[in-house]
C-alpha cells in the first residue's frame, strides 16, 4: 500500500510553499511522489473552447486527454469524491500526499504560522511544521527545515506502516 500523508492547515499558513520544496527534495532524494490537492471551490481545469471541453458540455462524464508525456483525466461527480476512491486510482508512486483534507482521518501534518489559526490536537496528526511547538507528543520541524522534514517523510516510505 502506498503511504499517504496529508499536509493541512488553514489558508496562508505556507502549506504550498512547504509542499514544493519537500516534494522537490524527495525528487532529488530519486522518489516518485503523487500529490492531490483539495479545492474548497469549483476549480476548472479545461477551458471554453478546447476539444475536451465540448465533450464535456455534450455531456461526456469522464473525459480524458492524452500526449506521449502526460495524462489528464476529468470526472464529473453528483456527489464529493471520497479521498480513498481517488486514491485508489494512484499507482507507481512512493508517497502520495495530499494538500488540505483536514476533515479527513489519513495521517496529517499541520503546517501553521503564527497569527493564523490552529487545527488543534488530533489523533492523526504525526507531525508539526510551525514557527514554534504548539502541540506536546508530536515531532515538531521549523518551517525552514525540509530535509528534516523529508527525512521523515523518508522513514515513512521505508517503513509503509501509514
Amino acid at each position: 500500500m502506498i503511504p499517504l500523508i496529508s499536509f493541512v492547515g488553514y489558508s496562508d499558513s505556507g502549506k504550498t510553499t512547504l509542499l514544493v520544496k519537500v516534494i522537490s527534495e524527495l525528487k532529488s532524494r530519486g522518489y516518485r511522489i503523487a500529490v492531490i490537492k483539495h479545492d474548497g471551490h469549483d476549480f476548472e481545469i479545461d477551458h471554453k473552447g478546447t476539444d475536451t471541453y465540448k465533450h464535456r458540455q455534450a455531456g461526456a462524464d469522464i473525459v480524458c486527454i492524452a500526449s506521449s508525456k502526460k495524462v489528464a483525466i476529468i470526472e464529473n461527480f453528483a456527489q464529493p469524491p471520497v479521498l480513498d476512491d481517488i486514491v485508489q486510482s494512484i499507482t507507481n508512486v512512493d508517497l502520495i500526499l495530499t494538500e488540505g483534507f483536514k476533515q479527513e482521518k489519513k495521517p496529517q501534518i499541520e503546517v501553521h504560522r503564527q497569527g493564523i489559526e490552529c487545527i488543534g490536537p488530533k489523533k492523526n496528526r504525526i507531525a508539526l511544521i510551525a514557527d514554534q511547538q504548539i502541540y506536546e507528543g508530536v515531532p515538531y520541524f521549523k518551517l525552514d527545515e525540509i530535509e528534516a522534514v523529508a527525512d521523515f517523510l523518508e522513514n515513512i516510505i521505508q517503513d509503509s506502516t501509514l
